[in-house]
């Protein structure tokens, strides 16, 4: 739609911090109000819709998207989107190592996955099974327990950060380690794209396949500064 406002400015309002239009309140698609919980989401937020054009990009507006999300789906569906975060501790991209004709790779993954998995294992008392292929490799109860626990202790804007992200990487250990601060996002990402890395330096690099990282990449950044901002 085609701009309709000329001033955006940051409000303080109860429990947290608004953003207003010409002075009329940002609402979500769901018509709640567009409330952040910190005043530097907020002004980043501010910034997105002050940087707008003639006509309003919403792919240029990720950390609002992601607040819509917070706001629309996790405090309304918890239950539900934490489970679909929480699923991923049964299907996790860590726990799949290349099949018998790839040894090399399987090699360079455990050195590579080997101390995330480690730092997963001491801090949530864990363990888990590994599996060379794509069969699906079920995890233990208390494995799948204990990290469903770890999502559901998030508050909703973390949680909606970690539905993003848990998607790109395809690893939950890796996300909860991103948000418990124990890995940052550029020593992550190239971890979660390991398999991909290992072949183009095999086979040399795919053009198309180096565009999709990117694009992906850039919405993973924008997820881990959704969740730093919504924390500062």
């Amino acid at each position: 739609m085609k701009r309709f406002y000329k001033q955006v400015t940051c409000i303080a309002v109860d429990s947290g911090f608004a953003i207003e239009l010409d002075g009329r309140p940002v609402k979500t698609p769901a018509r709640h109000l567009l409330q952040l919980p910190t005043a530097a989401l907020a002004e980043a937020i501010a910034s997105e819709w002050a940087a707008q054009d003639e006509e309003i990009d919403p792919e240029t507006m990720p950390l609002t998207a992601l607040a819509q999300g917070a706001l629309d789906q996790v405090a309304h569906e918890r239950e539900r989107i934490a489970g679909r975060i929480a699923a991923f501790s049964d299907s996790d991209m860590l726990y799949y190592r290349g099949d018998d004709s790839q040894q090399a790779l399987c090699d360079h993954q455990a050195e590579q996955w080997g101390p995330l998995l480690n730092w997963a294992r001491t801090r949530y008392d864990v363990s888990f099974t590994l599996t060379q292929g794509i069969m699906h490799q079920s995890q233990s109860e208390q494995t799948i327990s204990r990290l469903s626990e770890a999502v559901e202790a998030h508050d909703d804007f973390t949680l909606a950060a970690m539905l993003s992200l848990v998607g790109l990487a395809g690893s939950l250990v890796a996300v909860l380690a991103l948000v418990e601060g124990a890995y940052d996002a550029d020593t992550l990402w190239p971890l979660m794209n390991l398999e991909e890395l290992w072949q183009e330096q095999q086979w040399g690099s795919d053009d198309l396949a180096a565009q999709t990282r990117a694009i992906k990449q850039a919405e993973f950044l924008a997820a881990v500064e959704f969740l730093r901002l919504s924390r500062t």
